[in-house]
């Protein structure tokens, strides 16, 4: 059953959803035998153009609703943590694409199942249109620079 958000979560959602794709390009190449390196270089444009400002806006305006010391919040910051270290990596190696995909498809299926839900619970209009306020969606625009999943 598909779940009912908010729809001052939605365009934070439809991001989520953008990462899921990631994930699968990801396993695409692998399937494919592509090289870890053009991956890589994908995997950091997406990074620096999407998941950055997408982790801002959760870390600043979405997760404090639940407070900072919430448990299902401090989950999702440790995530974080963990998905910017393998990001950064220097090393296009498959290991660390694949830890990418694992732990970012996990960690979006967390947000969108438990956090996200739990959010919804208790946040007031005020901090709801908060969200609103600070993100503005902008349709997503592909790097098909080297569509390495085609």
């Amino acid at each position: 059953m598909p779940i009912k958000r908010n729809e001052f979560l939605q365009a934070i959602s439809r991001e989520h959803h953008q990462g899921l794709l990631l994930s699968w390009k990801i396993k695409t190449g692998f399937k494919k035998e592509v090289n870890p390196l053009r991956m890589k270089r994908y995997t950091d444009w997406y990074y620096t153009t999407h998941l950055l400002p997408h982790f801002e806006v959760e870390e600043r305006y979405i997760f404090p609703i639940l407070g900072n010391e919430h448990e299902l919040v401090l989950q999702a910051l440790a995530e974080h943590e963990r998905l910017v270290v393998l990001f950064e990596s220097e090393i296009a190696s498959a290991d660390n694409l694949h830890s990418i995909q694992k732990e970012l498809e996990a960690h979006i299926r967390f947000e969108e199942r438990v956090l996200f839900n739990e959010i919804q619970e208790v946040a007031t209009q005020a901090q709801l249109e908060h969200i609103r306020i600070h993100h503005t969606e902008e349709k997503f625009v592909d790097n098909l620079e080297d569509a390495f999943w085609l």
